[in-house]
């Protein structure tokens, strides 16, 4: 168990060994950041699987930092909840930085790329594993501002605008969890979740209570670009980098936004009847809200950029609703998503590295000089539209009869209507950007590097078993573990203090 315990730290500590090794030497050696990008995430990706199996066996890990014990200590925490984020998180930035071999040699100074990235794969990290409320915010923080220099890192006038944009809001949304925190301790007078949590379980609950979470529902709620908090998204999420794009809409709206959500409603506070129902009522809003926003667009990218905030709204529909069956779909779609709203991203920057253009309209018949892109797109954008027997199916399915079994027959509704809308817009992409004539301009048009291939391909693959492979053991060991830490709500707490004492 001791041994076993010592590969928490490791999320964060490889990935900021990565990013310092990477600023020392990067620019000294041409190929080096490359390379180190994407070892530095593989042996993270290959740390996450090993969570996944020792989580199966000891159920939870917890490392106390220094040696000190919590509730004065810090701790860091792996559970089912935790092994499935690190594996969601840790795969897509493998796959994003093989991708961005090739795709990144169009802008100068890589190594200040790959610092960036890896010092926002390790703020992700830490969010995910930590066990102490001031450090998911510490966490949240180095990811944030990694996040906000790569959208700009093109430098160009608009990049630099939605950069701004973003850090203001994204700042907003920090002062809000911020003050949440400091209510907490004042409330609480402890810092460490489980030990908080069982505060909670103890006292009734008052306004203070109330104030809270609604604080972090705006907080995180800005973080996971929920519909009203989402308006820096359509300008942030276009103007990155495709790889960043695919981090952003992929991976980190989620860590740092539904993640913390997650952790601090079920496991600390406790899910109440009324903010559940304001969960499902923000979920359904995202919902419709991004579809309808998504539809009339004509810009590849941010096009793909409303339909994150779509697809957020059914995951946070699952989770709000409460249930196990709402609970696994909202967890299953979250996976689900990071896979194909990071791969549709990498085919929009295959197709902009190709043509020099995001606008759908001045494309067509990129299959015939883009076979692998427009297979990859299309498997990708049946997942997002929910078609059979593509993974983004399921999870759908799971929500909507989740959301009929516990009588809400409207949030139902407009799911289907969402995903019907959804398949809609991306028949849209599909006709004018893969399919029709071929433009003259676009004969000279040819398939992407390898490397980014590879990463297209592996990703459309994973949508495919997905779907598949639902009904398999991997179910068992991937998904009910952590849907079963979130239905356990309050018990989050003795389970980690029990491990303490082991």
């Amino acid at each position: 168990m001791i041994q076993a315990v010592n590969i928490v730290p490791l999320f964060v500590v490889v990935a900021l060994g990565g990013a310092f090794i990477v600023s020392l030497l990067g620019k000294r050696i041409k190929a080096f950041p490359d390379i180190m990008g994407s070892l530095t995430t593989f042996v993270l990706f290959g740390l996450s699987l090993l969570a996944i199996r020792l989580v199966n066996v000891y159920d939870v890990l917890v490392y106390s930092v220094g040696a000190w014990k919590p509730p004065i200590g810090i701790a860091m925490v792996i559970d089912g909840f935790t092994s499935f984020m690190l594996v969601t998180v840790n795969l897509v930035a493998f796959l994003i930085a093989v991708y961005s071999i090739s795709y990144m040699r169009q802008f100068t100074s890589k190594w200040k790329f790959y610092t960036l990235f890896l010092l926002m794969v390790a703020g992700m990290n830490g969010v995910v594993i930590t066990g102490d409320i001031f450090n998911l915010f510490v966490f949240l923080e180095i990811a944030s501002v990694a996040s906000y220099a790569l959208v700009a890192f093109g430098t160009e006038r608009h990049e630099l605008e939605a950069a701004f944009k973003y850090a203001v809001m994204g700042t907003v949304g920090s002062l809000f969890v911020l003050i949440g925190i400091v209510f907490l301790y004042g409330y609480t007078s402890t810092l460490n979740m489980a030990d908080m949590a069982m505060v909670f379980a103890q006292k009734p609950t008052s306004n203070l209570v109330l104030l809270v979470s609604v604080l972090f529902l705006m907080g995180f709620g800005l973080k996971a670009a929920l519909v009203p908090f989402h308006a820096w998204l359509p300008d942030a999420h276009p103007s990155a980098p495709a790889p960043i794009s695919a981090m952003l809409s992929g991976v980190l709206i989620k860590s740092l936004g539904v993640y913390a959500l997650c952790r601090i409603f079920y496991n600390v506070i406790g899910l109440h009847h009324n903010l559940s129902g304001i969960l499902m009522f923000l979920g359904t809003l995202s919902m419709v809200i991004g579809v309808f926003l998504a539809i009339g667009q004509w810009d590849f990218k941010r096009l793909l950029a409303y339909h994150s905030i779509s697809q957020i709204g059914y995951v946070i529909l699952g989770i709000g609703l409460g249930t196990p069956l709402g609970i696994l779909g909202g967890l299953f779609h979250l996976f689900n998503h990071s896979i194909f709203k990071s791969l549709l991203f990498l085919n929009s920057g295959a197709v902009e590295y190709a043509t020099g253009t995001r606008d759908l309209q001045k494309m067509g018949g990129l299959k015939e000089r883009m076979p692998v892109t427009a297979g990859t797109n299309l498997i990708a954008s049946m997942s997002i539209a929910g078609i059979p027997p593509f993974n983004g199916f399921w999870s759908k399915l799971i929500i909507i009869v989740a959301a009929v079994q516990a009588g809400f027959y409207g949030h139902a509704f407009w799911a289907v209507l969402a995903s019907i809308m959804t398949l809609a817009s991306f028949m849209k992409v599909t006709k004018y950007a893969f399919f029709g004539r071929l433009k003259d301009k676009l004969n000279n048009v040819k398939e992407v590097p390898f490397s980014m291939k590879l990463s297209m391909i592996v990703l459309a693959c994973i949508c495919v078993a997905g779907g598949v492979l639902f009904f398999s053991a991997i179910n068992q060991a991937f998904l009910q573990k952590a849907s079963g830490v979130l239905s356990g709500g309050l018990s989050y707490a003795s389970e980690v203090l029990s491990a303490l004492q082991q």
